[in-house]
């Protein structure tokens, strides 16, 4: 008798399964359909990208490469061309170092291009100050040091990646602008912070000594006015 039950039940489940299957066979083979679709277009994107990728990347060695040549014209055209139909990334880097060639022939423009990158939302906090130290290290000859204090002093903040930067820009535009004291100042206060990195805190020490030494000296203590009084004679 078993038997025969068990055979109703598999009949029954047979039954069930051909029932659901004639509603809503047609629906699971598309779902499956569109799977294996988007995995073999992930796939090809993936490909694409790399293949877009590995492109950029030859470029960009290509350039650095004209770059280091000396080449410095060709290697601007370069990643100029780079920074208008690379991936984002390659984009990016191209974009500096195009303003890098360039402040070597023309460092307005350079600095117009970096502010370019300084105000460009799209690649990031970091990278938009990066650009603004840049910029400033190029302005610091020739740029008043109210501009220059006007665009370093945001950066300048107690967790700024850049704050060690902008510190140092600005004490070398005060250096340059004969306010030695402050200059000295800024320079301590790059000496001051834990974080700052070894090669800077060296240069911040020499620079700092040269401040000082130019700095207009404090005014001596004013001498007593009364010389101490004399002991008076013990009594006999």
């Amino acid at each position: 008798m078993a038997d025969i039950f068990h055979e109703i039940d598999e009949d029954l489940r047979r039954e069930r399964f051909r029932r659901l299957w004639s509603r809503y066979g047609i629906y699971l083979i598309a779902l499956a359909v569109l799977i294996v679709v988007g995995v073999a277009g992930w796939r090809g994107y993936e490909w694409w990208k790399l293949q877009q990728d590995q492109a950029a990347g030859a470029r960009f060695e290509a350039a650095l490469q004209l770059a280091a040549q000396g080449k410095t014209a060709e290697a601007e055209a370069a990643f100029a061309e780079i920074a208008k139909d690379a991936p984002r990334g390659y984009r990016t880097l191209a974009r500096f170092r195009a303003a890098t060639e360039l402040a070597a022939t023309d460092p307005k423009a350079a600095i117009a291009a970096y502010d370019a990158l300084a105000t460009d939302a799209s690649i990031g906090p970091l990278m938009q100050d990066a650009a603004s130290v840049r910029a400033g290290l190029l302005m610091v000859d020739t740029a008043p040091l109210a501009e220059i204090e006007q665009r370093m002093k945001p950066l300048d903040t107690p967790e700024g990646a850049f704050r060690f930067s902008a510190r140092e820009i600005i004490g070398l535009a005060q250096y340059k602008a004969g306010d030695f004291k402050a200059a000295a100042d800024s320079f301590t206060s790059i000496l001051n912070d834990g974080q700052t990195p070894p090669g800077l805190r060296q240069r911040a020490e020499l620079l700092r000594t040269l401040a000082s030494a130019q700095a207009p000296a404090a005014p001596a203590a004013a001498a007593s006015e009364a010389a101490p009084a004399t002991a008076a004679p013990a009594v006999q």
